[in-house]
């Protein structure tokens, strides 16, 4: 229930900041998708979404402490978290990285990653009007009990946050 309401707060809250959409939702998988311009260009951009740690809620980290979070941007990097007491998560891993235009990782993001799912989180960059013109989606597929469509809303809401965030990390320093 908690994450039902902390997802329809963040939408709204994120109505003026991002387009946010669930593209489709299906038992066996969907997608989502945001879309925000950022006044900065593509290079500043790819920049700060290597800087993961900066940006990223920290509510949504294994340690609640996104300052832990580390992103390699290069094939096979490691979208990971270091844990207190010596422990690690790797999130996700870098399949493409194309500085100034696209990165995109494959895995199963938070309570997804002890399912039977992956997905592709992809981060397309284009210049606009002297910024950047920013689409983030993530498409995951695979099994859960019960099935993957009731988590499409709530999996959109985190990932405008986070899209939100960036955005005013790059433009005013302050996630």
């Amino acid at each position: 229930m908690r994450a039902v309401l902390i997802a329809a707060a963040m939408t709204s809250a994120l109505a003026s900041a991002a387009s946010a959409e669930v593209v489709d939702a299906q038992a066996n998988g969907f997608e989502v998708r945001q879309a925000v311009h950022i006044a900065a260009p593509p290079t500043r951009v790819y920049e700060a979404l290597t800087q993961i740690g900066h940006w990223w809620n920290s509510e949504h980290t294994y340690s609640r402490d996104a300052s832990h979070l580390t992103l390699e941007a290069l094939a096979g990097g490691c979208f990971c978290e270091a844990l207190p007491g010596g422990g690690s998560v790797a999130h996700m891993r870098v399949v493409l990285a194309q500085p100034g235009k696209a990165l995109r990782l494959e895995g199963a993001l938070g309570p997804l990653q002890g399912t039977g799912v992956t997905g592709h989180l992809t981060w397309a960059l284009a210049p606009k009007d002297g910024g950047t013109d920013l689409v983030q989606t993530y498409v995951v597929g695979g099994y859960v009990k019960g099935g993957l469509n009731a988590l499409a809303g709530p999996v959109d809401a985190v990932l405008g946050d986070q899209a939100a965030r960036l955005k005013r990390w790059v433009e005013t320093g302050e996630p």
